[in-house]
């Protein structure tokens, strides 16, 4: 199966694309808005020039006593109005009937008279004899003939000139542009290039560390970003160095539980190896071999369910579970050894399949929590067979705080109040039980307990009588509603 990777990205390149790509996309956006500013800049000066034309034109509409309209263009006006190196000038005057009076005859039509109010000059771009031209028109309002007769003057020119000048303004700007571009493209190298130097010494830093040295990283040159993830890897620091502190104890202690046992195995084996052992002494020796070797195994499978169960964490595979069925069924399991030591178990509480009594968890990691409190309540309740014993395992559940309640009560001596959080601990016993144990039962009823949000608490079963007993209470996080399944077919 082939498995696919993501691709690492460089922060340094991130970073630099997320700057120079809108820096490189908006250049030409502002080439366009500058070719925009420089065609109107380019238009102001000449559209005054043509603006004064047409006034100074204007004034040269004569009105004759019997009404007629006259336009004199002296000749010196028609040569400067022509003399221009770069563009073609063209003029039209019209009267009030739109009859012809001077200039040019295949000029655009204007705007009507009606939109424009009279003495005011507009500026259009047009288009005369295929080419394109600027335009300025004003109607004139006549004098002596009435409110509602105007004459129509018209002064236009190409666009060369104004073509030219937007195009220097354009190369004004843009060779700068290219020059500016590039060093402004180096200046963010070099600054990302100043900027991520903190992260590369912090590296450095780390890598210099020893494997042993777990201790917390100095803020000391690190950037304001980057405190919140250097305070995530003193966290995770801390916690391995917890961890590895509580491995490193329970190495011990385990070694040191171990110790005692295999000890036992092998001096009674050098007994049981003397010559002139009588039939007796090499019964008894095999029978001492026996029981340490079964509590050597049963401390190796309670190290072996602690650590499970603290391994598994974060990956620990969760469903709906009947928490008073598997109280049952680990009852069940355990009737045998309860009957062997003369103890009367027994369930009573809700039924399975009850509402209430559903929670969110590991079935197998449930189990090995009751099997341990129920085993406790077996070794140290002491019994006979004129006087046995009683261990009742209980689930209650409460609805009203959404919780489902798990007791284990037993008519054993109970635990002193001064020794109930000592009794959590690894490898801890209580003296003068009589019991013999690894100590392991109930850490490992507790690391269960965490792992399902739940929380352990050790009370007097009956605190007016003595032996008062022990009374185990664990609660649970209950589902809200019970889960549904569906029925298999045949």
């Amino acid at each position: 199966m082939k498995i696919f990777q993501r691709e690492q990205r460089s922060l340094f390149g991130e970073i630099l694309d997320w700057m120079l790509t809108p820096l490189l996309l908006l250049w030409p956006v502002s080439l366009v808005l500058t070719w925009l500013v420089a065609q109107s800049l380019a238009n102001k000066p000449f559209d005054r020039a043509l603006e004064y034309n047409v006034h100074a034109l204007a004034q040269l509409i004569m009105v004759e006593d019997d009404g007629r309209i006259q336009f004199n263009l002296p000749l010196p006006a028609t040569e400067i109005l022509r003399a221009d190196e770069s563009d073609m000038v063209f003029y039209q005057v019209l009267n009030n009937k739109g009859e012809h009076l001077s200039g040019d005859r295949d000029f655009p039509a204007a705007h009507p008279r009606y939109e424009v109010p009279a003495g005011e000059v507009v500026l259009r771009d047009d288009e005369l004899r295929g080419v394109d031209i600027r335009v300025a028109a004003m109607w004139v309002r006549l004098p002596l003939v009435g409110e509602d007769e105007l004459a129509l003057v018209q002064v236009a020119e190409t666009r060369e000139k104004r073509s030219v000048l937007a195009a220097e303004i354009i190369k004004g700007v843009m060779l700068p542009q290219f020059v500016i571009l590039p060093l402004a493209v180096l200046l963010v190298w070099l600054a990302l290039a100043r900027g991520i130097k903190p992260l590369h010494r912090l590296e450095e830093r780390i890598r210099a560390r020893k494997p042993e040295d777990l201790s917390p990283l100095n803020h000391r040159g690190v950037p304001m970003e980057v405190v919140p993830l250097v305070d995530a890897v003193n966290d995770l620091l801390r916690r391995l160095n917890e961890s590895l502190a509580t491995q490193k104890r329970f190495l011990a202690d385990a070694a040191h539980q171990l110790k005692t046992p295999l000890a036992g195995l092998r001096m009674q084996a050098d007994l049981a190896q003397r010559d002139g052992n009588s039939t007796e002494e090499l019964k008894r020796s095999l029978e001492q071999i026996g029981r340490s070797s079964i509590r050597a195994t049963h401390t190796v499978n309670q190290l072996l369910s602690l650590a499970r169960a603290e391994a598994a964490g974060a990956g620990l595979q969760r469903a709906p579970c009947d928490l008073a069925q598997l109280v049952i069924e680990v009852v069940q399991e355990l009737l045998p050894l309860a009957m062997d030591r003369h103890v009367d178990m027994g369930y009573e509480g809700a039924d399975p399949g009850s509402a209430g009594v559903w929670l969110h968890g590991n079935a197998t990691l449930l189990k090995e929590l009751v099997r341990n409190l129920l085993t406790n309540a077996i070794h140290y309740s002491p019994s006979s067979a004129e006087q046995p014993a009683v261990v009742t395992a209980r689930v209650l559940p409460d609805p009203l705080a959404r919780m489902v309640l798990l007791q284990v009560e037993d008519t054993g001596p109970g635990v002193p109040p001064e020794e109930r959080e000592l009794v959590f601990q690894p490898f801890y016993r209580a003296l003068g039980t009589g019991a013999d144990g690894s100590g392991l039962g109930l850490p490992i009823v507790q690391e269960i307990a965490r792992q399902h949000g739940a929380e352990v608490v050790l009370d007097d079963a009956q605190p007016q009588r003595q032996p008062c007993g022990a009374l185990f209470s664990v609660r649970f996080p209950a589902l809200r509603k019970a889960p549904v399944f569906e029925a298999e077919n045949d």
